[in-house]
């Protein structure tokens, strides 16, 4: 499988299909379950890429008496829009998907209503955006990062890069391959990096030199690492030339997943220097028709079982401290320490601006 972040590696699993889950039937479907007007299924709105474990599903249902439906609904930007437009009548009771460049989006529009979940004090205080309000529940956490090819810088006895103003050395000129900020998620991440590495005033003249140090841009992330990124499966059969790649912290553990045989070191590295942390929420739908149920699922998404269940189904990172990484993670994955942050109140009011400056510079 060519596909190294959790919006590609995600696909197998959702082909497969865990979009409803059938109750577990017997006594533990009891009155526990009971919802607004006696429903016992909980519908979770979601992009594409919400997955979980069968096991980890029926725990649920055994522990509540609701059976849980996901509605998948395209990218998060995508379903967010659709959520928009059916304010008050929502679709589901719960959504997710909603990140820290989309929360303020969603939280202007009024989509949800307040619920502190059960066992937030679990959650790292980093994570909770909407501290206080509890309009959304923090879920996960993903780092979008600059990636490199392994065996491309061993090669050319040349030390990959590690920081945003290392990508500026000539020593790395025509590497470097990003998507396009205007129209996706890892592109938008990496801009918004470098807008809190360098500033308001200060991103564009980096950007104008990353260009004339030769950046490449492409739509899409599924381009930009599976048709360019020499140190990908999928670049490698497409006999791509660029071993610098925008994409995630959690690529190389999924390198070494999907490879047969499985290698003993991941072919690929992360400039942790270059990294921006997402954080995805869930929340409450104002007008959820099953209330009671989602607020289970709240709990739910928050809890122990489910936290650890989401690295290798999502390949994200937990919110909960008390959860554990699972080794393939701990062993090849990338720590990123101090990544990179802009507040969403910051990106909502200068999104537009930034992207907009970003194509004149760059794509114009």
């Amino acid at each position: 499988m060519n596909t190294t972040t959790k919006y590609a590696a995600t696909a197998l699993a959702a082909a497969l299909g865990v979009s409803v889950l059938a109750g577990c039937g017997g006594a533990d479907d009891g009155a526990s379950g009971e919802g607004a007007g006696g429903s016992r299924t909980v519908t979770l709105v979601s992009h594409d890429s919400f997955n979980a474990s069968d096991a980890v599903l029926k725990a649920f249902t055994k522990e509540t008496g609701y059976t849980v439906k996901v509605l998948k609904s395209g990218d998060a930007g995508a379903a967010l829009n659709q959520e928009i437009l059916t304010k008050g009548s929502p679709r589901g009771d719960v959504f997710f998907g909603a990140d820290n460049t989309l929360l303020s989006r969603a939280l202007d529009n009024g989509l949800f209503t307040p619920y502190k979940a059960k066992g937030l004090e679990r959650v790292a205080a980093d994570a909770q955006l909407d501290a206080g309000k509890h309009r959304v529940t923090p879920v996960d956490t993903g780092d979008i990062c600059v990636n490199y090819d392994k065996k491309y810088f061993a090669d050319k006895k040349l030390d990959p890069p590690q920081s945003f103003d290392d990508l500026l050395k000539p020593a790395y000129k025509n590497l470097l391959v990003t998507e396009n900020a205007a129209t996706s998620s890892p592109g938008l991440g990496f801009l918004l990096g470098t807008v809190a590495a360098h500033g308001e005033t200060g991103y564009q003249d980096y950007w104008k030199k990353l260009k004339s140090n030769g950046v490449k841009v492409v739509d899409g992330w599924e381009q930009a690492y599976n048709e360019e990124f020499s140190g990908s499966a999928g670049g490698k059969k497409a006999k791509a030339d660029r071993p610098l790649v925008v994409s995630y912290a959690s690529s190389p553990p999924v390198e070494v997943l999907y490879a047969d045989p499985q290698p003993t070191e991941a072919p690929t590295g992360v400039a942790t220097g270059t990294c921006f942390r997402q954080t995805e929420f869930a929340g409450l739908l104002d007008g959820a028709k099953n209330e009671a149920g989602g607020k289970a699922l709240l709990d739910f998404l928050i809890s122990k079982r489910f936290q650890e269940d989401m690295p290798l189904n999502m390949f994200v990172n937990p919110v909960a401290k008390d959860a554990k990484l699972p080794e393939l993670f701990t062993k090849f994955g990338a720590t990123v320490d101090k990544p990179a942050t802009v507040a969403p109140e910051k990106i909502a009011e200068n999104r537009e601006q930034w992207v907009q400056s970003w194509s004149s510079l760059v794509v114009k």
